[in-house]
């Protein structure tokens, strides 16, 4: 009997076995049918809905895996909109009683900026920031200018300090500012942190000593196996607040490799900005929702934290900021931007490490430049990323066709995100010009009208031209057929980069 059922066990998985081999394929078609049906629900990008399509069907399994991982929407935006639908009905009535004063704003601003005062207009009106006026901007340049400037102002604060970053390393600079921080707690500084899982992952291990030290820390969008389908949505930003009136805003994350020197090989061209002012409470109030949807202590907005005019001298600034992330209701930065470039009367310079435009804003420069507007982009001579680099460059060869000079930096990596309108309207944050900063991560920009920073950030473009190639129609086509050729194989997946 016992032989007996061992062979009748081996029979019925060596059937088994064969029914496996020869109906494999049926599960898996349905999965990928699935798959494939809930992409096309989604009503995506059609380019984005192709390419996500394309990587199932020629990467067998590994294909479904990469879209589980990186292809599916933003899940956890349902719960956030849950967890602070309360804040956000504060804010919206706070908003609305301050809406006859912001109208106010916005007409003076008109006749300052002109058509270009409709990028402010659209940020009221879509209730993503509000005009502020009479701020004080100081543009830093690369590492060496901002960490100066960031470790001052900790050093004074006396009642807050607020970072958000998306990287923040365990370096030199990074353990110099822990050291502070703790200083800081100790002596009564209320200090709280935001960092990215993904970006900013040594932090974590902190933990117990951020806690010792009364550092308040929390991890956004921790990547675990259940949130694996969200690890591809990250806080970009890179925002500290001292004691409600200074802040700073910009490309440069908490890094030594942000600040060159002797024991940098790789030379690093970056930009941000020190804002002092009224505009301060408007990244106040943001970083109070991302704190509180990041699951930190909860606090309430009282006076300590919001700027009071007696603190410092009024400057001459006008600013607003574009916030976006996966949850918006419209990709804002991208929406502000093409405001600027389609108002823009003489010049238009941009900054980016990386350049996967969407199609608006392909058009959007062609028809400036074709207008008669002087479009200057710049761009790394040499990405971190075999992809986007060559990806990058299959999107030149148009703009170059219709009057677009493009500039590659040579001197290093240019890593600033940087945008100068007429010499009146300047964009500086931590948007890339590429799909992932417009739709995927959290961002955020500086929209500032002020003419002497913005005279500055003119200079500091022509001085960079010199450590620049310029790229004409000539040198595009001069380059070997087969790079053109992986530009255009990489375009492929442009919309997923």
């Amino acid at each position: 009997m016992h032989i007996g059922g061992t062979i009748a066990i081996v029979n019925t998985l060596q059937e088994l076995g064969t029914f496996i081999y020869q109906w494999y394929w049926v599960p898996l078609l349905l999965i990928y049918l699935a798959v494939i049906a809930t992409i096309l629900i989604e009503n995506r990008n059609p380019a984005k809905t192709i390419a996500w399509i394309m990587v199932i069907v020629f990467l067998p399994i590994l294909g479904v895996i990469i879209y589980y991982l990186f292809g599916q929407k933003f899940k956890k935006v349902k719960v956030f909109r849950v967890q602070d639908r309360e804040k956000r009905i504060q804010l919206i009535r706070i908003w609305d009683e301050l809406s006859p004063i912001m109208d106010d704003k916005l007409q003076e601003l008109g006749q300052t900026l002109g058509p270009l005062s409709r990028v402010f207009v659209f940020l009221k009106n879509q209730r993503v920031s509000p005009p502020s006026l009479h701020n004080k901007t100081t543009l830093l340049i690369n590492g060496e200018q901002k960490f100066p400037a960031l470790i001052h102002a900790m050093e004074a604060a006396q009642h807050h300090i607020h970072l958000e970053y998306y990287i923040f390393e365990l370096d030199g600079i990074g353990n110099s500012m822990i050291d502070l921080l703790e200083e800081k707690a100790s002596a009564g500084v209320v200090v709280r942190i935001i960092g990215d899982a993904f970006g900013s992952p040594a932090l974590s291990r902190l933990q117990a000593r951020f806690t010792a030290s009364g550092i308040e820390f929390v991890t956004f969008l921790p990547v675990t196996f259940t949130s694996l389908a969200n690890s591809n949505y990250r806080n970009h930003r890179k925002i500290a607040i001292i004691d409600g009136h200074t802040a700073f805003v910009g490309g440069i994350n908490i890094s030594d490799r942000y600040i060159n020197g002797d024991n940098q090989s790789l030379f690093w061209r970056d930009t941000a900005v020190k804002i002092e002012g009224e505009a301060v409470n408007v990244l106040q109030a943001q970083f109070w929702m991302n704190w509180h949807l990041a699951g930190g202590n909860p606090f309430n907005l009282g006076s300590d934290y919001f700027y009071m005019a007696d603190r410092i001298s009024a400057g001459v600034a006008s600013l607003s900021f574009a916030f976006s992330d996966p949850g918006s209701a419209a990709p804002f930065n991208m929406e502000a931007i093409l405001i600027g470039i389609a108002e823009a009367e003489r010049t238009i310079q941009l900054c980016t490490p990386y350049f996967i435009p969407s199609d608006e804003l392909t058009t959007a420069l062609q028809l400036a430049a074709a207008s008669g507007v002087a479009v200057e982009l710049m761009l790394p001579a040499q990405s971190d990323s075999f992809l986007v680099q060559h990806a990058s460059f299959s999107f030149l060869k148009p703009l170059l066709a219709r009057g677009v000079s493009v500039y590659l930096y040579e001197k290093g990596f240019m890593h600033a995100k940087t945008i100068c309108i007429d010499g009146k309207l300047a964009f500086i944050g931590t948007v890339n010009l590429d799909i992932r900063s417009f739709y995927i991560n959290f961002e955020v920009s500086a929209i500032i009208n002020d003419e002497e920073l913005c005279r500055q950030l003119n200079a500091q473009f022509e001085q960079d031209k010199l450590n620049s190639a310029h790229m004409t129609m000539d040198t595009w086509l001069m380059r070997p057929r087969w790079k053109r050729g992986l530009d255009s194989i990489c375009r492929l997946l442009a919309p997923l980069l």
